[in-house]
């Protein structure tokens, strides 16, 4: 049982991290941006505004790459980096509204994607598929479940 669960897993990152997707992505997005920087971005977006050490964390980077990388989307205006208001050492990466149009695009790309591929199912199960990631991610993150 474990062991296809881990499987799964392993060949659903596997697919998803594929550069030829994630160069579908963002062409079927309109954008012109490399594809190290694009999770990057979209990162951000969801936790910002996030902290650079963090958001290395979260994506399993160096954080003195990621730091370059948070940069140039800076460079790009599609981020800014600014104090945390809770911890003025600390420089967190906040989208700017140029990044969350760029977001936004991805997000129709993604959905666009992601109904072709989910076209045949039926609605419950695409629902309970989402139900069950969103309990898993909560559990593997230590996070309380929410049921949604």
């Amino acid at each position: 049982m474990l062991p296809e669960l881990h499987r799964s897993l392993v060949d659903i990152g596997s697919l998803m991290n594929r550069p030829e997707r994630d160069a579908q992505l963002l062409e079927m997005a309109g954008l012109t941006l490399e594809r190290a920087l694009f999770p990057l971005l979209v990162t951000i977006e969801r936790r910002g505004p996030i902290g650079v050490v963090e958001l290395a964390e979260g994506v399993g980077r160096d954080y003195t790459t990621v730091s370059r990388q948070v940069a140039r989307l800076e460079a790009l205006e599609l981020v800014e980096r600014r104090s945390s208001s809770v911890d003025k050492r600390v420089r967190e990466a906040v989208i700017t509204p140029r990044g969350k149009e760029a977001t936004d695009a991805l997000d129709v790309a993604r959905e666009t994607m992601a109904f072709s591929l989910f076209r045949d199912w039926p609605r419950q199960d695409f629902d309970e598929l989402i139900r069950l990631m969103r309990m898993f991610a909560d559990g593997m993150s230590g996070q309380p479940g929410t049921e949604r």
